[in-house]
């Protein structure tokens, strides 16, 4: 469908090739009990895996900052489950979260295999909204920043995707035209009508089973984008 078209290749990181709620999960296990919080930890997760979707959509649209994003979701969620907890503790949290985040690397199943592929034929680049502190630090300890040429985070660009200008960053960066760009995402609205926003070709990678959709081709593992490159 894109050979011929396409030189380079753009893809989303959180959910996309790193496995967030898999290393996410790990992450919350570990910081909770080195604090002797006493959770369930399936049901934290719950709660917390929703109210993190909300608190991201909030931040993507500028309605709220970094340090709100990550006291609220905490915040909510020990609410939800009826836990007293500090502001101090909460605050605590945080700070490790994101500490410990990044020494987890679980990818999506195919991840080294697809970028083994693509690699030889096609330049590999990263847009992501996820932090700058420790984006590049996941793709390290992942083993897979040496696929990707450009890396460009929404703290470079000074907004988040879906707003074109970090598209049209990646692209300057990458020098290259939409016209031979695709972007590889998970996320509809961030990534994949943003990117058709600056004329980027899209491939939606849905392994949730989200709603269909017409507005481009639709996969559910990444092995399966050697069916259209």
């Amino acid at each position: 469908m894109f050979k011929g078209v396409v030189t380079d290749i753009f893809f989303d990181l959180d959910h996309t090739l790193w496995d967030f709620d898999k290393n996410s999960a790990l992450t919350f296990e570990q910081i909770l009990q080195a604090q002797n919080i006493v959770v369930n930890l399936p049901d934290f997760l719950e709660v917390y895996v929703r109210l993190n979707q909300e608190y991201w959509k909030l931040y993507r649209e500028e309605r709220i900052t970094k340090s709100e994003l990550r006291y609220g979701r905490l915040k909510r969620s020990f609410d939800a489950l009826g836990y007293p907890i500090s502001d101090n503790t909460i605050d605590l949290l945080a700070q490790e979260y994101i500490a410990h985040l990044s020494s987890y690397n679980n990818l999506f199943p195919n991840t080294i295999e697809i970028l083994e592929y693509l690699k030889p034929n096609y330049r590999l680049h990263i847009v992501t909204n996820g932090f700058q502190e420790i984006q590049e630090k996941k793709l390290r300890n992942a083993d897979i920043l040496d696929y990707f040429d450009q890396v460009v985070n929404s703290e470079m660009a000074g907004v988040k995707k879906p707003n074109p200008k970090i598209f049209n960053l990646a692209l300057e960066k990458a020098g290259v035209s939409a016209l031979n760009s695709l972007m590889i995402g998970d996320n509809l609205e961030a990534d994949i009508l943003g990117a058709q926003a600056v004329g980027f070709h899209t491939l939606h990678f849905n392994p949730q089973d989200e709603p269909l959709h017409e507005y481009c081709e639709i996969i559910q593992d990444l092995s399966e984008i050697k069916n259209y490159l």
